[in-house]
């Protein structure tokens, strides 16, 4: 049903055109899906595979299209190589200075020596 999922071959072909052309003129142009499409789990990886960069949907869709976007972006990274992840050491902190002992306390007993 082309109205509950996009027709990949047909109006797909013509987004995709869309796509190419709109990028080889901006290649920064935002482009996306809106509407009960934006919902439906198998357009919104087929407009992940275009390259689109949101999508906007009914508030109750929002869940389906999060989680069909993830799953899209899973699916992608898992064609690519791993990518090795070299660990850092963590840098050492500098000791704590200790406060030095405060003068205030001595001379509040000077004073009070001095009273007496």
């Amino acid at each position: 049903n082309p109205f509950a999922t996009l027709d990949a071959t047909g109006v797909g072909q013509l987004m995709e055109t869309a796509v190419t052309k709109g990028r080889s003129t901006r290649p920064n142009i935002k482009l996306g899906i809106c509407g009960e499409h934006g919902g439906d789990p198998d357009s919104v990886k087929f407009c992940h595979k275009l390259g689109l960069n949101y999508v906007s949907c009914s508030p109750y869709r929002v869940p389906v299209a999060r989680l069909a976007a993830a799953q899209a972006a899973i699916e992608e990274g898992k064609g690519a190589a791993p990518a090795k992840k070299t660990a850092k050491k963590a840098a050492k902190k500098a000791p704590a200075k200790k406060a030095a002992a405060k003068k205030v306390a001595k001379k509040a007993a000077k004073k009070a020596a001095k009273k007496k």
